[in-house]
C-alpha cells in the first residue's frame, strides 16, 4: 500500500539533481564557445602584429674598391749599427765622464777624461831619450866625417873606419826609435780623452768615475747616428714576396706608428722556426714619435705589396656570432637574411667582403646584430656619406 508513494517520493527526489547537471552543462558549453571566439579574435590580430617592422634600418650595396695587399710581421726594433766605445790605455783612472746614458752626442765629442800625470811623466822620459839620441847621433857622425876625412891616408885603419861608420848608423837608428817611443807616450796622452767615433746616441755605460780600466775595456755603448731598424720575421714562403724599397708600416706597443722602407733580407732562414728576417730602416721622426720606439722593443709591420681589387662594406655592417662574420641582407619583400660572409682586409671605415655578398646586394648599414632571420624592417634614405645607426621602431 505504501508503494506508489515511494516512487513519487523519489521523482521528486531526482529532479533537483537533474537540473543541476542541466546547468552545469550549459555553463562549460558558454565558457568553451567564449574561449573559441577569443582564440579566433588572437588569431586574427597576428596578421597585423607580424606585419609592424623591427628597426628603420638604412642599406648600403657593397662597392668595388682598390685595396693594398698587405702582410704582416712582428719583430723587434734594434739599433742600426751599435758602436763600442773603449780605453786604448792600459791602467788609468776614470778621471771624469762628460757623457750619460740618453746624450746625443757629436763625432769627435769628449766622453770621459782619465788621470794623465803618469803618461806627462813618460812623455818627457821619452823627450828626454830622443835629445840623449840625438847627441849621440851628432858625436857619431862627426866621427864618421873624420874617418872619412882620412880614409886611404893610412892613418887609421879600414877597420876603425868601418866602425866609425856603423856608428854613425847606430846613433841614427837611435833617434828614430827615440822618437817613436816619443810618438807613442804622445799617442797614449792622446787616448787619455775618449772621444765619440761617431755621432749618436749613448745608450750604455759600464764604467764610474775612479775606475781603472784596462786596453780595451768597454766604456760606452753608442746606437750610430741614433739611427733604429726593424728586424721582421717572416715565414721562408712570404720572404720570396718581399723585396728592397718595399715600404712598411712599423706600429709599436703604445700604438705610435712609424713608416719605413726595407733596407736587406736575411741570406739566410732560421732552421729551427724557419723564419727569415727583414731589415726595415726606420728614419728619424720628431721627438714625441720617436720617444716610442727603443731598442730592444717588440713590434708589429705590415708590409704594403701592392694594390689589388675588392668589394668592400661598411665595418658596422658586418657582425661576428659564434667567431663568424655575418651580415644582413634585405629582400624586395623588406625580410632580412642572415648571410655568412669571409672578411678580408680592412681600409679605414671599409672592410673587405671575399665571399658571400653580390654587388646588387642591399646590406643594412648599422644594426644586423639586433635582427634575426626574417625580421621585417623598415628601409629609409641614407645621406650619401653619412651613414646613421639603425633605430628600434617604435611599438
Amino acid at each position: 500500500m505504501n508503494f506508489p508513494f515511494n516512487s513519487l517520493a523519489r521523482k521528486l527526489t531526482f529532479k533537483p539533481l537533474t537540473l543541476g547537471l542541466v546547468i552545469t552543462i550549459a555553463v562549460t558549453l558558454a565558457a568553451l564557445n567564449l574561449f573559441a571566439t577569443r582564440s579566433l579574435a588572437a588569431d586574427a590580430a597576428k596578421p597585423a602584429a607580424a606585419g609592424k617592422p623591427a628597426l628603420t634600418v638604412a642599406l648600403a650595396q657593397p662597392k668595388s674598391s682598390m685595396l693594398t695587399i698587405k702582410l704582416s710581421a712582428n719583430g723587434s726594433v734594434a739599433a742600426w749599427h751599435e758602436a763600442s766605445v773603449g780605453a786604448e790605455v792600459n791602467g788609468l783612472r776614470v778621471a771624469e765622464l762628460h757623457a750619460q746614458v740618453g746624450d746625443r752626442v757629436k763625432r769627435g765629442q769628449l766622453l770621459a777624461s782619465f788621470a794623465a800625470e803618469s803618461v806627462h811623466a813618460d812623455v818627457a822620459l821619452a823627450r828626454a831619450a830622443v835629445a840623449e839620441a840625438q847627441a849621440n847621433a851628432a858625436e857619431a857622425a862627426a866621427n864618421a866625417d873624420r874617418a872619412r876625412a882620412v880614409q886611404g891616408s893610412g892613418a887609421i885603419s879600414a877597420q876603425q873606419v868601418n866602425q866609425y861608420l856603423t856608428q854613425e848608423q847606430t846613433g841614427k837608428a837611435r833617434v828614430e826609435s827615440a822618437k817613436a817611443q816619443l810618438n807613442l807616450q804622445l799617442l797614449r796622452l792622446k787616448n787619455t780623452q775618449l772621444l765619440a767615433p761617431d755621432s749618436g746616441v749613448i745608450s750604455t755605460r759600464m764604467v764610474t768615475v775612479g775606475s781603472v780600466v784596462g786596453a780595451g775595456t768597454e766604456m760606452f755603448k753608442l746606437i750610430r747616428q741614433g739611427r733604429l731598424e726593424w728586424r721582421g720575421e717572416v715565414t721562408s714562403a712570404e720572404l720570396g714576396r718581399i723585396t728592397t724599397g718595399t715600404t712598411v708600416l712599423v706600429t709599436a706597443p703604445s700604438g705610435a706608428q712609424m713608416k719605413g722602407k726595407v733596407r736587406s733580407l736575411a741570406p739566410t732562414v732560421d732552421a729551427a722556426t724557419r723564419n727569415g728576417l727583414v731589415y726595415v730602416d726606420l728614419p728619424s721622426a720628431a721627438p714625441s714619435v720617436a720617444a716610442n720606439f727603443k731598442p730592444g722593443m717588440y713590434a708589429r709591420g705590415e708590409f704594403e705589396l701592392g694594390r689589388s681589387g675588392g668589394l668592400t662594406v661598411p665595418l658596422t655592417a658586418v657582425v661576428v656570432r659564434d667567431g663568424f662574420s655575418y651580415v644582413a641582407r634585405v629582400g624586395a619583400d623588406s625580410r632580412v637574411a642572415q648571410v655568412k660572409v669571409q672578411t678580408g682586409r680592412i681600409v679605414d671605415d671599409q672592410i673587405e667582403i671575399q665571399s658571400g655578398v653580390k654587388p646588387d646586394d642591399k646590406l643594412v648599414v648599422s644594426g644586423g646584430s639586433f635582427l634575426a632571420e626574417g625580421d621585417l624592417v623598415k628601409v629609409v634614405e641614407s645621406p650619401a656619406g653619412s651613414e646613421k645607426p639603425a633605430q628600434a621602431a617604435s611599438k
